[in-house]
């Protein structure tokens, strides 16, 4: 993980100690259901309950003896575990028993710290879509002037992605968290289920119903998938709001703290850096789709080639999606709106925005469609070539459209409000 891009409560969540706490746990909580099946005594679990996880720089230590990770840590457990007792430690157990339950358990709480960003994110674009439903602004489509809308309907629909977004991330979180304590192959040849069912209770976790030795890779490519969906949402927000910061346009602009310098040659700049962040978060986050969606085939039972891929791609894509989520909703929450450059914009191009409303008008007055789209389209580019007044141009077709006032355009517009409202 990177730090400029992760959280603490993330960097607490998937640290090395930490995750070396959390195989301390699952230890206990097999021995705990060991002992109530009989087949280790009671002492022994006092003695394994009272042993301190080891830390991530012992573990490292022993790890550069025996060139196995999960060995290395079991042997740094029970350091500090008597002989007599630390023999009962990972009884019946393999290697990613213990990996891939401690996963589903890290996972699953690291999911939790996305959930509640993406939460914040849409309650604060809901507030501002509905603070700035009635800030009339210029709708663009392929960059061009096309129609006024308001700034609170583009800030609705960013609220409504970011809302299936995060049902998407819940349903990926209720796939990742699981566990499986089934021995070597999978067959609980030498652990009886219930330490399993167990263990995963205990946890808040699923059991992976046929597992294979591992936990089944397509969960967590299900999980980055979904990470990296919500990242592009945000990407969608950061890109409209960097266009809009323009200097040309300049209809919103992001905030900036006592001590922003935008260029280190020129002192005037007030670039648009944090939606530029946010672009780039998002594209790291379509790149470790790609990685998570190679680990889901493993040779036979398993292989260890998922390893490393998931050390990093998983680890930094929860960082990074938490990071942006937060950063994001940050930004929306702070953001500066200049209601009336965006009435402006709407009478930049001399009246052309209502075309549509007079075809419209032409049309239920009974000219044909064809006259009636050619009609408006002249008077059209004689405003865009002269820059005569659109009502005057029509004028010199015939037709004179009356008052031309926005709000033609929002007859219907509350109905998006009353479905934001009950978002």
């Amino acid at each position: 993980m990177i730090s400029r891009y992760t959280l603490p409560e993330m960097a607490d969540l998937l640290s090395d100690d930490a995750r070396y706490r959390t195989w301390a746990r699952v230890e206990v909580l097999a021995t705990e259901a060991q002992v109530q099946l009989g087949r280790v005594p009671a002492a022994a679990l006092d003695d394994i309950r009272r042993a301190p996880a080891p830390s991530a720089r012992r573990v490292a230590d022993l790890e550069r003896e025996r060139d196995h990770e999960i060995l290395a840590f079991l042997a740094a457990y029970c350091e500090g575990i008597p002989e007599d007792s630390a023999r009962w430690v990972h009884l019946g157990m393999t290697s990613y028993d213990l990996v891939d339950t401690a996963w589903g358990y890290t996972l699953s709480r690291a999911t939790d710290l996305l959930l509640e960003a993406a939460d914040r994110l849409r309650v604060v674009l809901t507030r501002r879509a509905v603070e700035h439903w009635g800030t009339v602004c210029i709708g663009r489509t392929h960059g061009v002037h096309a129609e006024p809308t308001t700034f609170g309907h583009k800030l609705a629909s960013f609220a409504f992605a970011v809302d299936r977004g995060a049902r998407r991330l819940r349903a990926a979180r209720a796939e990742v968290a699981v566990g499986t304590i089934s021995g070597s192959v999978g067959t609980y040849a030498l652990i009886d289920p219930f330490v399993e069912r167990y263990v995963c209770g205990e946890l808040g976790l699923g059991v992976e119903p046929a597992p294979s030795q591992v936990v089944a890779r397509d969960r967590h490519a299900q999980l980055v998938q979904a990470v990296a969906t919500l990242g592009a949402c945000v990407e969608q927000i950061a890109v409209e709001l960097r266009l809009l910061q323009r200097t040309e346009v300049r209809e919103v602009e992001e905030p900036r703290s006592i001590a922003y310098q935008g260029s280190s040659a020129m002192p005037h700049k007030r670039n648009p850096t944090t939606c530029e962040r946010l672009s780039g978060l998002a594209r790291i986050l379509r790149g470790y789709v790609g990685a998570t969606l190679e680990d889901v085939a493993l040779w036979h039972e398993r292989d260890l080639a998922h390893s490393p891929v998931e050390r990093v791609a998983l680890p930094d894509a929860l960082a990074v999606g938490h990071y942006q989520l937060t950063a994001a909703a940050d930004l929306v929450e702070r953001l500066t709106v200049f209601p009336e450059r965006m009435r402006a914009a709407v009478g930049q191009t001399n009246g052309l925005v209502y075309s549509s409303v007079v075809l419209a008008e032409l049309l239920e007055q009974g000219v044909e469609r064809e006259k009636a789209y050619r009609m408006v389209q002249a008077a059209a580019n004689r405003t865009t070539e002269t820059g005569e007044d659109f009502r005057s141009a029509l004028s010199g077709e015939g037709f004179d459209p009356g008052p031309l006032d926005p709000q033609r355009f929002f007859t219907h517009h509350d109905v998006i409000l009353d479905r934001l409202e009950s978002l």
